[in-house]
């Protein structure tokens, strides 16, 4: 059976309204997972305005109530009205908007309600200004909403390609020394349990090297010889179809020739700045490590062209299909 999926319109600010509205108005997404909505029905009419599209709604309290095969269910939360926001401007009350849009989601996932949630973007700086910071003493905002205390992590897929890093948004100059043979390990075995979900059945995934040319066999540096081999044959002991480090300069090409399914970075921008130079327009970002699906497209807010219905719904699209296949369900193009 499809899963119940709930899209949340994001930062009312941003694009979020516009490309849910292009992606509900197809009717398209019903073939893949049983979607909802969640957000303020006022910007979801915004959004359809904007997008220049239409379709009809059905207000609803919970999934449970939704008819999947008449109007799109919204659960309407009533909290933003949009003559008391601008459109392409940062504002504390569509941070707080979007906060409390993922804590309903977040709810419904720990009721088993729903089996995952796509979210239209969110602006980190609104949010933190609305009273939801995204980074929290202790612990994310996701992890102490959906009260998960085992490791989880960002993975980002463009096509058929997924990519995790070992370290993320920390400076450069910081990265080597937060590298360790059992981080490393935990990231590939994060990778290989997410793309197994997703229907790969055994992910083939690699690992890059940190410094260049793989460090030249120690003559440019030490971490592939004595932190990354030696988790990559860790990782392969523990059945996972792995293989590196290799130098990430080529690592990519041989990747969009099709040799790999997923790639483990050492660095934020190691992977990032390649996959998003494949189609940043389809990027998606995927939060791996939890029982739930939950993706969102890889881009941001785009404040510089929200309002101007010219956003690309594809990464939207994408991240609704991706969250349909990492809850199970298999029949999705």
């Amino acid at each position: 059976m499809r899963p119940v999926i709930a899209i949340l319109l994001g930062d009312p600010t941003g694009i979020g309204p516009e490309i849910v509205a292009k992606i509900f108005a197809t009717g398209e997404i019903k073939a893949w997972c049983r979607p909802f909505i969640i957000g303020d029905g006022r910007i979801l009419e915004m959004g359809k305005k904007i997008a220049e599209m239409d379709f009809p709604i059905a207000e609803i309290d919970d999934p449970s109530h939704a008819d999947w095969d008449g109007p799109t269910p919204v659960i309407d939360l009533k909290h933003l009205d949009p003559a008391g926001i601008t459109i392409g401007q940062i504002s504390a009350d569509a941070g707080r908007a979007t906060g409390e849009m993922l804590v309903h989601a977040m709810r419904l996932c720990k009721s088993g309600q729903i089996a995952g949630f796509v979210f239209a973007p969110y602006h980190k700086a609104a949010m933190e200004y609305g009273g939801y910071p995204m980074l929290e003493k202790g612990a994310g905002l996701f992890s102490r909403c959906l009260d998960w205390h085992k490791p989880i992590g960002e993975m980002n897929v463009v096509g058929n390609l997924w990519t995790s890093r070992v370290t993320s948004h920390i400076p450069l100059k910081q990265v080597s020394e937060n590298l360790s043979i059992g981080r490393i390990t935990g990231a590939v075995r994060l990778a290989h349990a997410t793309l197994q979900r997703a229907g790969f059945e055994s992910p083939r995934l690699t690992v890059a090297g940190l410094n260049p040319h793989c460090g030249e066999d120690g003559l440019c540096g030490t971490e592939e010889n004595e932190i990354i081999r030696p988790a990559v044959d860790e990782a392969r002991s523990q059945g996972v179809n792995v293989c590196g480090p290799f130098s990430a300069d080529t690592l990519f090409v041989d990747a969009v020739r099709g040799r790999f399914d997923g790639i483990i970075t050492m660095y934020h921008d190691q992977g990032q700045i390649a996959l998003k130079l494949m189609n940043f327009e389809t990027a998606v970002t995927v939060l791996a490590g939890l029982p739930w699906a939950i993706t969102t497209p890889a881009h941001g807010t785009a404040h510089d062209i929200a309002g101007k219905g010219i956003a690309n719904p594809e990464a939207m699209r994408q991240a609704v299909v991706i969250a349909s296949k990492i809850a199970g369900w298999r029949n999705v193009d």
